[in-house]
């Protein structure tokens, strides 16, 4: 997927007013997830995305952190300036459009390192999980 496909479906699925909000979304919701999941699972799913997208999953951070749903979402927060309801929000349409722009294959592995109860997120903003 080209990166103005990615960002188009994060706006369309977040109702963003910008490709650019889309874009800053997009960066944060990917940067916690290379925090929690393993540096080689960050670099496959950095090689399905466009740039600068997969820039932010390449960096090596070393071991992953295990934190949960509630973590997950304060960083995305943290990284947005938003509020913890808004960073499920966003978080929600980054996941959604990812697992539309990734295989099947690497949603599911990215599922398994992900905390338990974001599996819902991959629904998108506001829907039920798949």
């Amino acid at each position: 997927m080209r990166l103005d496909e990615f960002l188009t479906r994060v706006r369309d699925l977040g109702e963003y007013h910008s490709d650019d909000e889309a874009e800053q979304v997009s960066m944060a919701v990917l940067w916690v997830i290379a925090s929690r999941v393993a540096p080689g699972e960050a670099s496959a799913l950095a090689a399905d995305l466009p740039a600068p997208l997969d820039d932010v999953l390449r960096p090596e951070r070393g071991r992953p952190e295990s934190f949960g749903r509630d973590e997950f979402l304060r960083r995305v927060a943290q990284q947005t300036g938003a509020r913890p309801r808004t960073a499920e929000w966003d978080a929600g349409a980054v996941l959604a459009a990812l697992a539309e722009a990734v295989p099947r294959e690497r949603v599911d592995r990215l599922l398994d390192q992900l905390p338990d109860d974001c599996a819902d997120l991959l629904g998108g903003p506001g829907e039920a999980p798949r």
